[in-house]
């Protein structure tokens, strides 16, 4: 790799030990994927707080310096970690003290966590604990270089904010956090930013439900390459962008999409697919629509319903309001939990908006910082849940071992106060 004098530097320790280890890290990362320099990054989204029964035996070897060494460094030195070198936040983590008494999860997992916030805070790094930095402030411009984890978040970065990140991991985040950099690949370049599919939407998409739909196959379609989908679609909500992303991200490895008019980096399709030729459309119509369904419904077999999920990615204040409103004056099952994941900051909104007591009211929950899937952790005896996440049906029930219907909203709602499940494929 060619580096600058700053970055050779910084490899032959004029910044100290921790941050040659870093930048020794993203040296073999660069030259493992033949890439020729480094970029510039300002902005890092990764996992340090994240409590693991590996991580506390570090802890408990040398503590949280000896953790961020092993693991976000791959480094086994004796290294004090320094500041964080650009603004670097926390994604989702485990669950938090709300949850205790109430999620299954392990009470030392919870004061190891708080502990890692307490020390990576006094290291400069934002706790937001959530998969959707953008929701709680943490908003990269267009054209920006940034060094992001997390599928969701990484296709929402690079499709609606139009910055440039590729999905990185748990290391090479920890390694840009105190150099700055990254390597340059990837979606980092124009020329891998353009469109490579083209999809025809010939059914509506107006809602939240259906936007998923339309992500989860055009996931499948294209697996990692970059689809512009075009055709009759309504405009979307920032929920609405945030599911498709996540969906397609899930059933395939979409890291980049474009929606022309609605996205910032195509304005047309011609734009979208730059010097490319555009290509003939993929039909997405009733049958198509029809078949997703079928598929991400086809791990449900029987209809009494323990669980009910929703917010995944983590709830916008949009969503937790409209689940606020299904739930007014009802009551859930006896033998049926329903969790709402959200941004600790968002919860704090939805306390303050009325919508928290609403939502208890009714027996259900609102949770900070996790999910079930990252977590790994339902109530138990769960044996069927109902989700309106594409992306929570596709996972868990490979994580936990059970059952999976996928609906809207609404069909949660129901199934969390009837106990069971009666969603259907509804068409205009």
């Amino acid at each position: 790799m060619r580096l600058t004098d700053d970055e050779k530097a910084m490899l032959d320790g004029a910044e100290g030990p921790a941050v040659a280890a870093a930048m020794d890290l993203l040296v073999r990362y660069g030259e493992a994927l033949d890439c020729e320099r480094l970029c510039d990054v300002r902005n890092v989204a990764g996992t340090m707080t994240q409590p693991s029964p590996v991580k506390a035996k570090l802890v408990a070897e040398g503590g949280w310096d000896r953790a961020f060494a092993v693991i976000n460094l791959d480094s086994d030195e004796d290294l004090e970690i320094p500041q964080m070198r650009v603004a670097t936040c926390q994604l989702q983590q485990g669950f938090s003290g709300d949850a205790a008494g109430i999620v299954p999860y392990p009470e030392q997992f919870v004061r190891l966590q708080d502990d890692a916030e307490a020390f990576y805070g006094r290291k400069g790094v934002t706790i937001l604990a959530t998969c959707t930095p953008y929701q709680v402030g943490n908003l990269p411009v267009r054209g920006e270089h940034v060094a992001w984890m997390e599928s969701s978040a990484v296709v929402y970065a690079n499709s609606v904010l139009g910055a440039r990140t590729n999905c990185e991991g748990t290391a090479s985040t920890g390694a840009a956090s105190l150099t700055g950099k990254i390597p340059c690949w990837g979606n980092h370049l124009t020329q891998n930013r353009y469109g490579t599919h083209l999809v025809d939407v010939r059914v509506p998409v107006r809602d939240f439900f259906d936007w998923g739909l339309l992500g989860y196959f055009v996931g499948e379609l294209v697996e990692e390459a970059r689809p512009v989908v075009v055709g009759d679609l309504a405009v979307p909500e920032l929920e609405d962008l945030k599911h498709f992303g996540a969906a397609a991200a899930s059933s395939g490895g979409v890291e980049l999409y474009h929606i022309p008019g609605v996205t910032p980096e195509a304005p047309t399709v011609q734009a979208a697919f730059g010097p490319r030729p555009v290509p003939e459309a993929v039909p997405y119509g009733p049958r198509e629509r029809r078949r997703t369904y079928e598929a991400l419904n086809s791990q449900g077999q029987h209809t009494e319903v323990d669980f009910v999920l929703l917010g995944c990615p983590h709830a916008s204040i949009e969503q937790v309001r409209r689940a606020a409103k299904a739930l007014d004056g009802r009551r859930l099952n006896s033998g049926t939990q329903m969790w709402i994941m959200v941004p600790r900051a968002l919860k704090a909104v939805a306390d303050r908006s009325g919508y928290t007591e609403v939502i208890e009211r009714a027996g259900a929950r609102l949770f900070t910082d996790s999910c079930p899937a990252m977590s790994r952790a339902a109530p138990p005896g769960t044996k069927v849940f109902a989700t309106d996440s594409a992306k929570q049906a596709h996972y868990l029930p490979a994580i936990l071992g059970i059952e999976a219907w996928f609906g809207t909203l609404e069909d949660c709602v129901e199934a969390a106060v009837t106990g069971r499940w009666a969603g259907e494929l509804r068409c205009d």
